[in-house]
């Protein structure tokens, strides 16, 4: 049986963890608008980027969990940006194949000093010791997740 200690934090643990990723998310993304990304494009880019390889569109679509017309629109955008490029897969004529730019992974870079850098700024209040105990918990339930 859960103390009402336990209780109390076991209630507002989720709250409190979600909050905090999503002051995260909007700082980071504040820091991103300028550069005319909006989240979807970011995760796009981030996707791309994690893939090592030109993707098809629709394995992107699959792996951003969008139907195919919305990885389209993904796609044009940031091909217009010039952050990506579409080229015929070799393997299928049928297919295109979507892969980032120079500019795209420069782009990268940035999104991860912005992402970084909102981070920073939200657990500037803690000390080092507990900034390091954070991680490694959040990695400990990662790792616990995963396998």
């Amino acid at each position: 049986m859960l103390s009402d200690m336990e209780k109390a934090t076991d209630g507002d643990l989720p709250d409190l963890y979600l909050r905090t990723a999503k002051r995260i998310r909007h700082a980071q993304m504040a820091n991103l608008e300028p550069l005319g990304l909006t989240p979807a494009r970011a995760r796009a880019l981030r996707t791309l980027a994690r893939a090592g390889e030109p993707l098809r569109m629709s394995d992107l679509a699959e792996r951003l969990g969008i139907v195919p017309r919305s990885a389209t629109t993904v796609v044009d955008a940031l091909e217009s940006a010039g952050l990506l490029a579409r080229a015929p897969d070799p393997a299928n004529r049928r297919a295109i194949l979507v892969s980032l730019t120079d500019a795209g992974h420069a782009l990268l870079a940035r999104m991860a000093d912005a992402r970084v850098q909102a981070a920073r700024d939200l657990f500037a209040n803690l000390s080092p010791e507990r900034r390091e105990t954070l991680r490694e918990i959040l990695a400990e339930l990662d790792e616990a997740a995963q396998g």
